[in-house]
């Protein structure tokens, strides 16, 4: 098993010998307590699945940990116990309980939450965000009003039990409960009441519109002046929320599409794919901040949507790296909507949506993260038909996987790219290994060449590719040869010299990388070719007088 936001797995080592790191394995159990709760495995090396087979845990190990873990702590709740692998060898499962109503730390004042794989320190700025996050997850499982797990909206319930009933996600064994252990798990019902969830999902209208924060959403269509020109409400809670996107992605505004021609056939290139709408939708939905007030919008404008939803992202994403982190507001939720496939996944689903967008030649998504919302901006308009017509032909012959589409895409759109900056836009590590994974299959086709090593490395399309596929996409100088570029640098300097780096970008091709500007005026100063006058933002450059 992967270790992640709700797993870990750690050496034996780390609880006892001279090595013994207790305040290690505190802040581990503070970062678990503050976000889902979870489980940590001792006994279990990072790259192995079981523990030795002849390995035996002393009783006395679990005494320590229940006694130490709690003076190390504040706030949280553990069960530790002795479980016996499939090989036979012992390891110590520590549960780790989700500290629901206030913010974990250690003993010694340090806040800690977990996010993937890894324990991140809480800086101060958010522990308030924490907090609300707490709130908004407590809002799921809450009884507030004393309404009966009986008196449910009898069709919503009979929709939502043969939903459960014919979802190939859903496991026999859930298939087969009664109805109040189906809600049960589900957590939307809690002592024969019903929860918030329960009356948001099964509820009757009145029992619903007597929330606090239902959902309510309105859909806004512009001109190309940006006047408005229609407006869709959805303020009646009337819907639960499988009803309410089902009439957002029903809408015929999304079925407006431009045709272009691809070889004998022509194929229709939707202005918004309705797997990007739905993802989208059904993202802003699950993701909002119940706990507080907002409309989810929905801006149509003449080139682009733009979604707004209240709150702002859940602790850990951000809008760099939405695209690679897969954490859920309304974990809940997020459940139901997985379990009746009316989602991608149980995560923010964003990669979906860069597939399709790229796949159909458009931008990736933009998000846009306030204080009291986040907005989701995708545009209308493809950047190039003939890189729709590269991916589809590529894809046909080489049936991509879904990272390959979105590398190739960036790819593809940007002509040139480096590897620091694919890395940045794909929300990965600054390094070769974590693009392999990406890139591999990309590589090993000749789909995309490379030149460059490390840092420097560049990723562009195989030129006989692009050949063959009678690509007529722009020409820049984002490949252009180290000493091509060296050369257009010495006629910029003859001519306007002396002069900053960024004027010299400005007139010999803006696609140029700075740094690689950057980097061959230093080779070229080194060579005594040229001569920097000034420091940092003030250098500017010169032919050196020996030249």
């Amino acid at each position: 098993m992967e270790e992640n936001s709700e797993f870990d797995k750690k050496s034996l080592k780390l609880i006892t010998g001279k090595s013994a790191d207790w305040d290690s394995l505190a802040l581990d159990c503070v970062a678990f307590a503050n976000s889902k709760g979870g489980e940590i495995h001792i006994g279990i090396e990072d790259d192995e699945d079981c523990p030795p087979p002849s390995q035996k845990i002393n009783d006395s190990l679990i005494e320590k940990i229940s006694k130490t873990i709690p003076q190390r702590t504040v706030g949280v709740g553990i069960a530790p116990s002795i479980r016996t692998s499939t090989n036979g060898g012992e390891y110590i499962s520590l549960k780790v309980f989700r500290s629901s109503q206030v913010i974990a730390s250690t003993s010694n004042g340090r806040y800690y939450y977990r996010i993937a794989d890894e324990s991140k320190p809480i800086p101060p700025e958010d522990l308030t965000r924490i907090a609300a996050e707490k709130q908004a997850f407590v809002w799921e499982e809450k009884v507030v009003r004393k309404i009966s797990s009986t008196q449910v909206d009898i069709l919503k319930y009979q929709f939502f039990m043969d939903d459960i009933k014919s979802s190939d996600r859903v496991s026999s064994f859930i298939k087969g409960k009664n109805m109040e252990e189906i809600m049960d798990f589900y957590f939307m019902s809690k002592d024969g009441h019903l929860t918030n969830l329960g009356i948001l999902w099964l509820g009757k209208r009145e029992d619903r519109a007597n929330m606090h924060y239902a959902p309510s959403v309105q859909f806004i269509k512009y001109d190309d002046s940006e006047n408005k020109i229609n407006k869709i409400m959805w303020d009646d809670f009337e819907l639960n929320p499988k009803e309410l996107a089902s009439e957002i992605i029903n809408l015929s505004d999304w079925k407006e599409s431009i045709e272009i021609s691809d070889g004998l056939f022509r194929r229709n290139i939707p202005h918004y794919d309705i797997e990007v709408i739905r993802e989208l939708i059904v993202n802003a939905l699950v993701h909002r901040v119940y706990t507080m007030r907002g409309d989810i919008f929905i801006n149509l404008y003449h080139d682009r949507l733009e979604i707004h939803s209240p709150g702002p992202l859940p602790l850990g994403v951000t809008p760099q790296n939405i695209i690679s982190k897969s954490i859920h507001r309304n974990t809940h939720l997020a459940k139901v909507f997985y379990d009746l496939n009316l989602m991608e996944k149980e995560g923010s689903g964003y990669d979906k949506v860069y597939e399709l967008l790229l796949f159909n030649g458009k931008p990736e998504p933009k998000v846009e993260e306030y204080d009291d919302r986040v907005v989701v901006t995708i545009k209308k308009n493809i950047i190039s038909k003939e890189v729709v017509k590269l991916m589809s032909k590529v894809n046909s012959e080489y049936n991509l996987k879904q990272k390959e589409t979105i590398a190739l895409g960036i790819i593809a759109q940007n002509n040139s790219i480096s590897s620091i900056e694919l890395s940045k836009k794909l929300s990965l590590h600054d390094d070769d290994t974590s693009l392999r994974s990406w890139l591999d299959a990309l590589l090993r086709h000749d789909i995309i060449l490379s030149k460059g090593r490390t840092k420097a490395t560049e990723y562009y399309i195989n030129p006989i590719l692009l050949k063959q596929l009678d690509f007529k996409g722009k020409t820049d100088l984002k490949k252009i040869e180290p000493h091509r570029l060296a050369q257009l640098i010495v006629e910029d300097l003859n001519t306007y010299q002396p002069t900053s780096i960024g004027d010299i970008q400005k007139r010999i091709g803006e696609e140029i990388n700075y740094k690689r500007i950057k980097r061959q005026l230093d080779k070229m100063i080194d060579d005594g070719k040229v001569e920097s006058i000034g420091k940092k933002r003030w250098t500017k450059y010169k032919l050196s007088r020996e030249k």
